[in-house]
């Protein structure tokens, strides 16, 4: 275990604008955990939050990060480090490469907003590679893979990346030595770092302005296939990450974060791990599959391990959005107009049906409807049916992956690329840099939204245990969702809406109970208000999003339920929005379909009205005769439906 002491650091004001005259209308009652009884919580030595709310308060973060000690970070330019990006989420000004005469960076980046949270989430298989190669005299520093990588761009990135697609990875010895001992004992100094970034912006004080989080990202990707894991522990008392290297299944990581963390003696440990990116995964990422498991027992065990671990799902980042996708054969309903948004592989694409595929990561290869939400959401009904337990009961966030450095940096307007030099420019952000896909089909990447009675490490890890959180494409878009038989009709007039909610129904993330009783629905959203300069968008409507499984089938439905009909649009001489829109959006909905027989999960999604997208800002800016093709492209779009998404309320059927 690593443990670290590190002084409090000094209060600072908590920047809450967006959330400014929530407190009646989004306050939310203690919560009842209805599906697995809770870990014991790992104790916190901390001062009293002073503004704690038992009725719970939205905080937005960012839990998925790259500083320099990514190896597909400092590669590029990137030398922010992890004390840098925590400072940055928190407020502060970061310079950004290219570089000058002198060596300074050039490209000043700063927040309008700070996070409420955020995690830092370098590569754990390079840490102590890439610390190694970029650092004179230590041993492999010399070494031909070193001077390859420091050669820089692709060259840089695949001399390393290319150990992490095949099936048994092996530590390169030219830099770690024939017994690979001075990378292992790297990875201690280089984790050690991170554990004290992380405790350093932890603010300890009574103010709680900042919880930072001690994370890394396991970074499996066999096959070219997007199989990684960002893993988040409750506190400092942590173990040494685990990387491809050491457990290269998924299985395999799950039982380490297991024995290492969960089970050590006195509790004091937690952890949880996000699958993100599956819309690289050709399938694999929730393929279902029970290796080396021979009896229904056996296969319920790792069932069992897996929706301890693997809470929530990353639904949406600069890669692009992973909640749906229109055309797949095993998932059945009308067209979703709205899931054609933000994807990086647009148009036809060989369907994976019940197979997988390779190359996601490199954009090759079939698409699964296991590799989007709903898919993976009627995948879990289907194994609960079989099993007695659903796999896939996952929560939905949102994050970056910026490798910048620059957690939260998502505005639109302000864009200014995800990884240094291979996007520092107008052209490489709207043409194609040196890294994957890249160019006009990324974009800045969206933001966690986690109810939590303060800004504490404890109380907003315990809002991920218990997918009490949601997702938004950038904006901080306030959204909540409440189930049950029991919740009264008008509640959305109601101002102990929440309270209610709470004491006769379940929240986002809940499981109702399967009395046979049809439940009620109420989804409620306030805007972003953004910044003086810098309004936040109008809303547009509230949709729930139903997926069932029926004779085996799985299905699809979504229900308009508040607001739409609205007639707004973008100017494009000036990216002004025009049209009609709200402020808040309320809906109280039942199923019309509702079968208690029948297993179903349902979340919501609030739609903005259209805005500017960052391709439609940076081609206004720039003069006409210096617009790259990108730009007259009707391909690449000029404005965006900003949204969030709720983590869903699960139905499993009738028990009674």
């Amino acid at each position: 275990m690593v443990a670290v002491t590190v002084a409090p650091v000094p209060a600072r004001p908590v920047v809450l604008a967006a959330l400014a005259g929530l407190a009646a209308i989004f306050s939310l009652a203690a919560c009842r955990e209805r599906s697995e009884p809770p870990r014991r919580p790992p104790t916190e030595e901390r001062e009293p939050c002073r503004r704690h709310d038992p009725l719970r308060q939205p905080f937005f973060g960012d839990l998925h990060a790259h500083t320099a000690y990514s190896y597909d970070a400092w590669v590029f330019d990137v030398r922010t480090t992890p004390e840098q990006a925590y400072r940055f989420a928190r407020g502060e000004a970061l310079d950004l490469a290219p570089f000058d005469a002198e060596g300074r960076p050039t490209r000043p980046a700063r927040l309008a907003r700070p996070l409420d949270f955020a995690a830092v989430t370098d590569h754990s298989e390079f840490l102590a590679e890439t610390d190694a190669c970029t650092t004179p005299g230590a041993q492999g520093h010399d070494s031909e893979t070193c001077r390859t990588y420091r050669s820089g761009l692709a060259a840089g990135v695949t001399v390393l990346g290319s150990a992490l697609v095949g099936a048994n990875p092996a530590r390169l010895p030219d830099v770690c030595g024939e017994d690979r001992a001075s990378c292992r004992d790297g990875l201690a100094g280089v984790w050690q770092r991170v554990v004290a970034a992380a405790e350093g912006a932890y603010d300890r004080s009574g103010a709680c302005s900042f919880t930072s989080f001690v994370a890394y990202e396991y970074t499996g990707s066999l096959g070219a296939s997007t199989q990684h894991r960002n893993v988040i522990f409750a506190n400092e008392r942590v173990p040494l990450p685990v990387s491809y290297y050491e457990q290269p299944t998924r299985l395999g990581l799950w039982r380490a974060l297991r024995r290492d963390c969960i089970d050590v003696v006195g509790g004091d440990c937690d952890v949880i791990a996000i699958p993100h990116n599956t819309n690289e995964s050709n399938g694999n990422s929730f393929r279902v599959e029970y290796p080396g498991a021979a009896t229904i027992e056996e296969q319920r065990e790792q069932a069992s391990l897996r929706a301890d671990i693997e809470r929530l799902v990353e639904v949406y980042q600069h890669k692009g959005d992973s909640e749906c996708r229109n055309g797949f054969a095993g998932l059945l309903g009308a067209p979703d107009e709205q899931c054609d948004f933000e994807k990086t592989r647009p148009g036809e694409t060989a369907d994976c049906g019940e197979g997988t595929g390779s190359g996601g990561a490199a954009g090759v290869g079939c698409i699964s409807r296991r590799d989007f939400l709903r898919g993976i959401l009627a995948e879990g009904l289907r194994e609960g049916e079989r099993l007695g337990l659903n796999p896939y009961r996952l929560g939905v966030i949102a994050s970056t992956d910026g490798h910048n450095g620059t957690p939260g940096n998502v505005d639109e307007r302000t864009f200014i690329g995800n990884h240094g030099s291979n996007d520092d420019t107008a052209a490489e952000r709207l043409g194609r840099g040196f890294l994957g896909l890249g160019g006009p089909e990324y974009g800045p990447g969206g933001l966690v939204g986690a109810w939590a009675e303060e800004n504490s490490r404890g109380a907003i890890f315990a809002a991920l245990k218990r997918r009490e959180t949601f997702g938004t494409s950038g904006p901080r878009i306030a959204v909540r969702l409440f189930g049950g038989a029991d919740l009264p009709a008008g509640l959305c007039d109601d101002p102990d809406l929440a309270r209610i909610g709470y004491e006769r129904g379940v929240p986002m993330g809940g499981v109702l109970p399967g009395d046979g009783r049809a439940p009620r629905f109420v989804a409620q959203a306030l805007r972003d208000p953004g910044t003086a300069e810098v309004p936040g968008g109008l809303l547009d409507r509230i949709q729930i999003v139903k997926v069932w499984v029926e004779d085996g089938g799985a299905h699809e439905r979504v229900f308009d339920v508040a607001g739409g009909g609205g007639d707004a649009d973008v100017d494009p001489a000036t990216c002004a929005p025009r049209g009609p829109g709200a402020d808040s959006l309320c809906a109280d909905w039942t199923d019309p379909d509702f079968d208690p027989a029948i297993p179903a999960a349902y979340y919501a999604r609030v739609l903005e009205n259209p805005s500017c997208r960052w391709s439609g800002w940076e081609c206004l800016r720039l003069p006409a005769a210096e617009r790259p093709d990108a730009c007259a492209d009707p391909a690449v779009p000029r404005t965006i439906r900003e949204r969030a998404w709720t983590s869903p309320i699960w139905w499993d059927g009738a028990t009674s």
